[in-house]
């Protein structure tokens, strides 16, 4: 079953809510929470009337993710501004499942139009969808950039709460594991160094402790700090879309963490609609996807 939700009334904002706040909140409100795929998702809509990007912001993300302009904006800029709205919405009391512990599954980006630094956006972020996953509940946050009225841009992200399933993971019977995906050219390799993730919190906002230092992230269950998931999908975008693309579909899924620091290879092979892309690493020489994705340009 999946409950589909277009969103209800809106509920306009002066500015976007603070981060850290936030997420502190959305650890209280999480206790005690029971996610299944048939709870009922909240109708709110937030919106961010006016955003400005502004020069020195939409440069200095630019730089941290590997993209060599800011003219048009980097095609992942507005998950980061619209964020803040979807980790309130993530964080409320009605909100069915526990904001502590979502993975970030998936991510699908379309753009209608070019974005630029100087524009000014109204967001609007929902909730869209809570689906059944083989690992637990899924759910589907939308997030929708306008200028002049006009849809130019949106994303829909995916999140999982991990639980015990039917048939699935925690029941003795676990499914069997996905076949693995096909290995694409590798293009370039990128050394990421250990304090990444603090780079990437200072241009996004999201200081989650798994990505900031090996002390933080160890209480967490990871070893090391990890990469930011959107700062590697911004990085593969950066690479994928090529410049002056104007309309465009990018998504990909989340396979792995990247444990910090690493070396990872980045893969494309060119596809009739656009192109196919991956970033592969793995400890000790064992192979792993960590991300797994493609481009469309004919949406």
């Amino acid at each position: 079953m999946t409950a589909d939700v277009p969103g209800g009334a809106a509920t306009g904002l002066s500015r976007a809510p603070r981060l850290m706040p936030v997420l502190a909140k959305g650890v209280l409100t999480g206790f005690g929470k029971r996610p299944r795929p048939d709870a009922v998702l909240p109708r709110t809509r937030l919106v961010l009337p006016a955003v400005r990007i502004g020069l020195g912001r939409a440069a200095t993300y630019a730089r941290v993710c590997g993209y060599d302009a800011t003219e048009p904006l980097p095609v992942t800029y507005p998950h980061i501004l619209g964020f803040p709205l979807a980790a309130r919405l993530m964080s409320a009391r009605d909100f069915p499942l526990p904001m502590l512990g979502l993975v970030h599954t998936g991510i699908e980006i379309t753009q209608y139009a070019p974005l630029h630094p100087t524009d000014t956006l109204e967001l609007t972020v929902y909730a869209s969808a809570l689906r059944p996953h083989r690992r637990g509940t899924e759910v589907v946050m939308t997030t929708e950039a306008r200028r002049g009225g006009a849809l130019v841009w949106h994303d829909r992200s995916s999140y999982l709460a991990r639980h015990r399933t039917a048939g699935g993971e925690g029941t003795g019977r676990p499914d069997p594991p996905p076949p693995g995906p096909r290995e694409l050219p590798v293009r370039a390799r990128w050394r990421l160094p250990a304090d990444l993730g603090r780079r990437h919190a200072a241009v996004s906002g999201d200081y989650n402790p798994i990505h900031l230092h090996a002390l933080t992230a160890r209480p967490l269950g990871f070893p090391r700090a990890i990469a930011h998931g959107m700062w590697t999908f911004a990085r593969c975008a950066a690479e994928a879309v090529l410049p002056g693309t104007a309309t465009l579909r990018i998504s990909a899924e989340f396979r792995s963490p990247v444990l910090l620091p690493a070396t990872v290879a980045y893969a494309y092979e060119t596809t009739r609609d656009g192109g196919a892309f991956q970033l592969r690493g793995g400890p000790d020489g064992r192979p792993r996807v960590h991300l797994e994705g493609r481009v469309e340009t004919d949406v």
